[in-house]
């Protein structure tokens, strides 16, 4: 016999959600299978749950979408960067500038590796003193570099400076409705489990098969055991659970990813690395 199975994804939620309301909206309240008091409490959550239900997905897909050009625009500033710098030490390898020079850009006088540049966090720091210290060199007395100027860095620099906000703007935007959509989820399972309930007890006398029919009308999802299946039967539900999970594990994959970002870019990991790239190249 089949069992009856509750919504465990967000969008299966809204889906059964969506079906109550539209039998809730089509019956009248004398044929309605579940309470018109569970109806208004439904009429009145559901709006929520999808409106955050949306703006956390469109959030997410706006950011990922984004997220070629950010790495485009990341790896274009991290080589021209690296190549400033190396054209520093080739400088002073050929002697047209003193080992001194490289305190401007917050480098140790005798230490030739290039800084890193590996992360975010190290492009926009390393960047920031390289114009920072090119501005400073040149206005006492220093030829500028060349090949790249400071110039044409600074525009590479700043165009990741913006790809880099706005990143983080989408991303606390999708993290901000991810909070918001999980803690409206225990009310959704809430109604749903009390509506569900409902219209069972409305058709309990009736027999199972057409029990399952009639809930079924109202979005009340029955899955048949493997041993239980026909083999057409088999086929169409697995699809169908197939698609569903597939869309959650990309989305949820895509918001791991999210969480873990934050966790790396957050201010205070900034700031204690910074802290530690000053000391490791001090004057």
């Amino acid at each position: 016999m089949p069992y009856r199975r509750l919504p465990n994804t967000d969008m299966a939620r809204l889906r059964a959600l969506k079906a109550a309301l539209v039998m809730g909206e089509q019956l009248p309240p004398f044929k309605l299978a579940f309470s018109s008091a569970n109806f208004q409490r439904l009429k009145n959550y559901l709006p929520q749950f999808e409106n955050m239900f949306h703006q956390q997905r469109s959030a997410l897909h706006s950011q990922v979408s984004k997220s070629r050009e950010y790495n485009a625009l990341m790896k274009k500033a991290r080589l021209y960067i690296s190549h400033f710098y190396q054209v520093l030490n080739f400088a002073i390898i050929r002697g047209d500038l003193p080992a001194v020079s490289r305190k401007f850009y917050g480098i140790r006088e005798n230490d030739s590796r290039i800084p890193p540049l590996q992360t975010e966090r190290d492009l926009l720091f390393w960047g920031e003193k390289l114009i920072k210290g090119e501005a400073e060199r040149t206005a006492n007395g220093g030829n500028s570099m060349t090949n790249p100027t400071a110039a044409v860095v600074k525009v590479r620099y700043e165009q990741f400076a913006d790809a880099s906000h706005s990143q983080k703007i989408m991303q606390k935007s999708t993290l901000y409705a991810t909070d918001r959509i999980a803690a409206l989820r225990a009310e959704a399972d809430e109604i749903i489990l009390s509506i569900w309930d409902e219209i069972e007890a409305t058709f309990d006398l009736l027999p199972d098969d057409a029990k399952r029919e009639k809930s079924a009308s109202y979005g009340v999802v029955y899955v048949f055991r493997p041993y239980e299946r026909g083999e057409n039967q088999m086929v169409e539900e697995e699809m169908s659970d197939n698609v569903t999970c597939e869309e959650e594990i990309v989305f949820s994959n895509e918001l791991n990813q999210l969480r873990l970002d934050e966790l790396l870019v957050s201010e205070s990991i900034e700031k204690q690395n910074q802290l530690q790239y000053a000391m490791a190249f001090a004057k």
